[in-house]
């Protein structure tokens, strides 16, 4: 390496500053109070019940005061949920930064599994939750308000992802990726209530990706396989195709990056063998 090389001082980038690093400590902080929070609330409703528990009394076993809760929850039924703010984050980031070669439909799979980190993180904790929601409406309703977030997610961005070269009407775009996405999501719940119901044991990864395949299988065509241009950062390179088939005659040539996923390249195939039969 050239003595240039070694000295050259490395770019800058936002996450160089003060002020990020600050942002990022002052994020954890929070993120550590709110589970303080809610690990105090669900203690309190196992032992008082949901209903006799107060958010004063929340505050107290968390060793903060009431002001302090309502700084990170609006309600005692929001104290249980401390961590979907920043799973939908972390999904969403999986959507900014997805391959161009990958198809959507993985794109938005591989961003729910957030949620099931989360959750496979604190299995007992989980469980206790999944019972509480179970037995208190309020909560349940909580709960539904967060699965929504993720869908409303998912549905905006698998509507910019269509394959314009699929023969398919344009008004029904908005309908397929709102089912797309909700399929995606209630594959996801099913394994992770399945999984909760099992006290948090077995392989939840194999059971998500075999739920994910079927979604996949059923709802894949129409939606591109690739992020669109308008979609990705101007700077951005123009990506090649996972692969290509040209027809000459009664012959099908395939060209493949060689780090094409294998079911993509399958589909392109499958794809031009009906244009051509």
């Amino acid at each position: 390496m050239s003595q240039s090389a070694k000295t050259s001082p490395r770019a800058a980038t936002a996450s160089d500053s003060p002020e990020s690093a600050a942002g990022t400590k002052a994020a954890a902080q929070r993120l550590k109070m709110r589970r303080e929070l809610a690990a105090a609330a669900m203690e309190l409703f196992a032992t008082k019940g949901y209903e006799a528990t107060t958010v004063d009394e929340i505050a107290a076993a968390a060793g903060v005061a009431r002001r302090t809760f309502f700084r990170h929850f609006r309600s005692k039924e929001e104290a249980i949920f401390p961590d979907h703010d920043d799973t939908l984050t972390r999904a969403e980031a999986v959507l900014d930064v997805a391959p161009a070669h990958e198809h959507p439909l993985d794109t938005v799979c591989r961003g729910i599994k957030e949620v099931m980190k989360m959750y496979a993180a604190s299995p007992a904790v989980s469980v206790e939750r999944y019972r509480l929601t179970r037995e208190v409406p309020a909560l349940r309703e909580r709960e539904i308000a967060s699965v929504a977030r993720y869908e409303r997610l998912f549905t905006r961005y698998l509507l910019a992802h269509f394959d314009e070269t699929e023969p398919h009407d344009g008004n029904d775009d908005p309908l397929l990726a709102e089912v797309a996405a909700s399929a995606v999501v209630t594959a996801h719940n099913h394994v992770l209530r399945r999984w909760l119901r099992a006290g948090g044991q077995g392989d939840v990864e194999a059971q998500l990706d075999h739920a994910f395949a079927i979604v996949r299988k059923t709802f894949g065509t129409g939606i591109g396989a690739g992020r669109s241009m308008a979609s990705m950062p101007a700077s951005a390179p123009a990506a090649a195709p996972a692969a290509a088939v040209r027809a000459h005659d009664e012959v099908l040539v395939a060209v493949a990056r060689t780090d094409a996923p294998l079911d993509e390249v399958m589909r392109t195939i499958e794809e031009a063998l009906r244009k051509n039969t």
